[in-house]
């Protein structure tokens, strides 16, 4: 039987999240009949990947370290098949930056963008110059970090008086952040497992933004699957999430967040290489309506990165 070491917690912003994702992922293949054990993943992962025996290692690290490329190196260089991304891939979707240079050169629509950096921003704050907007100066824009997810420093700025504080938010994560032109329209995130593409989610906040708080605690946020959207804004929604995830060189899962405007156009926001895995995440509710429950989920992400492994 192989054994299976589930990664979570970290250091990151995103780590409440990252331990409930692991719980749910470690019951989900302890019920399935797996040898998993849990881990906390704190300053010494070097020493429990290399003291812990496992065959497999499942990435529930959301956030920097663990979707930023750094675990996945650590076990390259042990050895250890892990489900998700390899280092490379990881690293490019969780850069807004990079993975936005990467959308454009690959013809995948965008919202409009410039990236801030600090030391103009300090300017803008003391009136001796202004900062670039995405589009002729027009409101409202998106403010976020460069490296963060989860929405974390995220802000829709809808005049500019509100941008400085915004900025202020966002660099608390970073020395970048973008500001991004705002898609008004509907929220849509569709999931890639394997070479599948799941059916498309509808996330409907009762607000209009879908922030840390609609994403994880508020209980009237809808999330319609399949999305009622026609067949063609279907297809074309499923189209764009795999060509991002090819694009970025993921490999075994993503979850690509996209906004469609009221004329039907749809833009690519990101793509998430290590979606959250509780009750309230997309990609298990879309695995979920295309016929496969939470701990098979769980089970075949282990079972294909041990078998990919094995033919390597």
């Amino acid at each position: 039987m192989i054994r299976v070491g589930v990664l979570a917690g970290g250091a990151s912003s995103e780590r409440e999240i990252s331990l409930k994702s692991g719980r749910a992922v470690h019951n989900a293949l302890i019920q399935e009949g797996i040898d998993a054990f849990f881990l906390d993943v704190r300053d010494n992962i070097y020493d429990i990947i290399r003291s812990e025996r496992m065959d497999v290692a499942f990435i529930a690290l959301h956030g920097a370290f663990g979707e930023d490329g750094t675990v996945q190196r650590i076990l390259d260089s042990a050895g250890i098949p892990y489900t998700g991304s390899g280092e490379e891939a990881s690293r490019r979707a969780l850069d807004k930056i990079a993975s936005k240079e990467i959308f454009i050169k690959h013809g995948i629509p965008t919202p409009r963008y410039v990236v801030a950096e600090k030391e103009q921003w300090k300017r803008y704050c003391n009136g001796r110059a202004g900062l670039n907007l995405p589009y002729h100066g027009e409101f409202p824009v998106v403010v976020k970090p460069q490296l963060e997810g989860s929405s974390i420093g995220l802000t829709v700025v809808k005049e500019e008086r509100e941008l400085e504080s915004a900025l202020a938010k966002a660099f608390e994560y970073g020395p970048k952040v973008l500001i991004e032109e705002y898609i008004a329209g509907r929220e849509l995130t569709v999931s890639v497992l394997g070479e599948e593409v799941l059916p498309v989610i509808e996330i409907v906040p009762k607000k209009r933004i879908y922030d840390y708080k609609a994403k994880y605690t508020d209980p009237d946020t809808q999330y319609l699957v399949p999305a009622p959207i026609s067949e063609a804004q279907g297809a074309h929604a499923r189209e764009l999430a795999k060509s991002s995830h090819d694009a970025l060189g993921c490999r075994a899962l993503s979850r690509t967040d996209m906004m469609m405007d009221k004329s039907g156009r749809i833009f690519v926001l990101e793509v998430n290489t290590i979606p959250g895995m509780t009750e309230r995440s997309l990609l298990p509710k879309a695995a979920q309506a295309a016929g496969l429950d939470f701990n098979k989920l769980c089970l075949r992400l282990v079972k294909e990165a041990y078998e990919k492994a094995k033919k390597a």
